[in-house]
């Protein structure tokens, strides 16, 4: 279903990224930016294999990450040359325009990307993710988020003491009964996780205290002028990016819609793969 390519996007220093496509018609575009950052694509590619003759989906891992160009000097990682990476993927692919998928992080990136080549977009979806800042105390008193935090300690290696790859998989590992809302849903999660090529290039940067937030300043007010329509799409208890912050967002941006997914958490697409689809579906129509 994907095909798998290595793509130049940067000539100094020379940057590739591992690109997984698919064959679909190349005027319907929808590029996927990952989240992490030190994830890869894998753990997104269902269910969006189920559309691979509806659209040409790009699935790229960004830079330092996966099986794209790593261990690159520390002043090489910034947001901006991962959006630059990413309009240089949309040229080399010959993408004069296209559908723009977020999740995560990666909805962060996505803005940014929205804000940078405006025109290169047709229509954005940040998923499980979110425009407006996360309060501080967005996640005070919820006990069940509690619960689940202790109990994934038993799903992998205590993080203290780790660093690089190994530390990034075991956040996620021990992070995995948050990420998920259903019981049910878990072992997927975890077998993908499994498979996931993790990298610790930013979360080296993260811990140095030298990376800025991903997210852009002002986003709301910038996004709302560029009039691009955004799905704001969400599962109801993630337990990372609220999903009452989606809700307030589409109240503010004319052409932003918000869709909340019942019995589902930041892995939406885990657990409600066909309401994820359909979510889709009806807005890139």
């Amino acid at each position: 279903m994907f095909n798998e390519t290595m793509v130049r996007v940067c000539h100094d220093p020379l940057v590739m990224l591992f690109v997984a496509s698919t064959a679909g018609p190349a005027e319907r575009a929808l590029l996927v930016i990952h989240g992490g950052p030190d994830w890869d694509h894998s753990y997104l590619r269902e269910p969006l294999s189920q559309w691979g003759d509806r659209c040409r989906i790009l699935l790229p891992d960004l830079r330092g990450c996966g099986r794209s160009t790593r261990d690159l000097s520390k002043e090489e990682y910034t947001w901006d040359a991962m959006v630059a990476d990413l309009v240089a993927l949309l040229d080399a692919t010959g993408t004069s325009v296209t559908d723009v998928l977020g999740f995560s992080t990666g909805g962060l990136i996505a803005q940014r990307l929205a804000l940078a080549a405006p025109h290169r977009i047709r229509r954005l979806v940040i998923a499980s993710s979110s425009v407006l800042p996360v309060p501080a105390d967005a996640f005070a008193a919820w006990q069940e988020r509690d619960n689940r935090y202790a109990a994934g300690a038993d799903l992998g290696p205590d993080p203290t003491g780790l660093s690089g790859p190994d530390l990034v998989r075991a956040w996620a590992r021990t992070s995995a009964p948050v990420d998920v809302w259903r019981p049910e849903a878990l072992p997927d999660h975890l077998q993908r996780l499994d498979a996931v090529r993790f990298s610790g290039d930013w979360a080296d940067l993260w811990q140095a205290g030298v990376l800025p937030s991903a997210r852009p300043e002002n986003a709301l007010q910038r996004l709302a002028a560029l009039g691009i329509p955004i799905l704001l799409l969400h599962g109801r208890y993630d337990m990372t990016f609220p999903a009452q912050l989606a809700v307030q967002t589409a109240a503010q941006i004319p052409v932003a819609r918000a869709v909340i997914l019942d019995e589902a958490g930041h892995m939406a697409h885990i657990d409600q793969p066909d309401q994820w689809l359909t979510a889709l579906a009806d807005f890139l129509h």
